[in-house]
């Protein structure tokens, strides 16, 4: 297609399961060229590429650890070489460990969700931002990044050390978002809670979902795709005056 050379490019990291998958496929529904990176599962990345460019859009499939700098920096260098542009950035990259109280935590399980999960979206947010600043000569952009209802709720005996990192996810929101409101970037943040994803396999209970569901005043689990329409929202022109913003989605808790 002609036109898609000129589609604004969305980036999505962890783009190939869950949240991230479903935020993929529905960009491209949406007029989205996307790039998505990945780190394990290839085959799932790929697949998601494969719907992208079925719905008549440009895809690009990357495996980044977005807590390794060379890596994003390689990553935002395949997007120049095949896109030329970045209009939009999804911090979505996330990682969870096997439920556990406090002092049972290794210190290596503790440092890795942290560079993942909270230094691996500003690295991306460092490029995103050299490439989408009026101060860079870029054209504004967005940045969305994905923590969790758990930096609210703290998920004591489960996984503090994921909640803390989430918070800090959410104070590098509200900082960034002041940063670079002149230089045309907005900067919001989506808080999901309980959702149906293969996350929770990696904490050691695949069925939590169900088993808290009660807990939710809508009184069920969330699917992967209401979160990335209201991602989708805050990446769009419709929430052009929205920004340091964090928006639930959470089935009321």
């Amino acid at each position: 297609m002609v036109a898609s050379a000129q589609a604004p490019l969305i980036l999505i990291t962890g783009g190939g399961r869950g949240v991230g998958a479903a935020t993929a496929r529905l960009a491209a529904t949406q007029g989205y060229d996307v790039a998505i990176s990945f780190v394990a599962d290839e085959s799932a990345a790929l697949a998601v590429a494969a719907d992208i460019d079925a719905v008549g859009r440009r895809a690009l499939a990357m495996r980044a650890d977005s807590a390794d700098p060379e890596q994003v920096v390689r990553l935002f260098a395949a997007i120049d070489r095949t896109f030329g542009r970045i209009d939009a950035l999804v911090n979505n990259a996330a990682i969870l460990a096997r439920q556990s109280r406090l002092e049972d935590l290794e210190f290596e399980r503790m440092r890795r969700i942290f560079a993942v999960n909270a230094i691996g979206p500003i690295l991306c947010a460092q490029q995103a931002a050299k490439r989408m600043s009026y101060r860079h000569g870029g054209r504004g952009g967005s940045v969305i990044n994905v923590s969790s209802a758990a930096a609210r709720l703290g998920s004591p005996g489960e996984y503090i050390d994921y909640a803390a990192s989430k918070g800090a996810v959410e104070t590098f929101t509200t900082g960034f978002a002041k940063e670079v409101a002149r230089d045309g970037i907005r900067v919001n943040c989506v808080r999901p809670g309980h959702i149906y994803t293969d996350m929770h396999a990696s904490g050691g209970e695949p069925g939590r979902v169900d088993r808290v569901k009660d807990s939710i005043p809508l009184g069920r689990g969330g699917q992967p795709e209401e979160v990335a329409r209201a991602i989708l929202w805050l990446a769009s022109a419709e929430a052009s005056f929205v920004t340091g913003a964090f928006l639930d989605v959470t089935g009321g808790k």
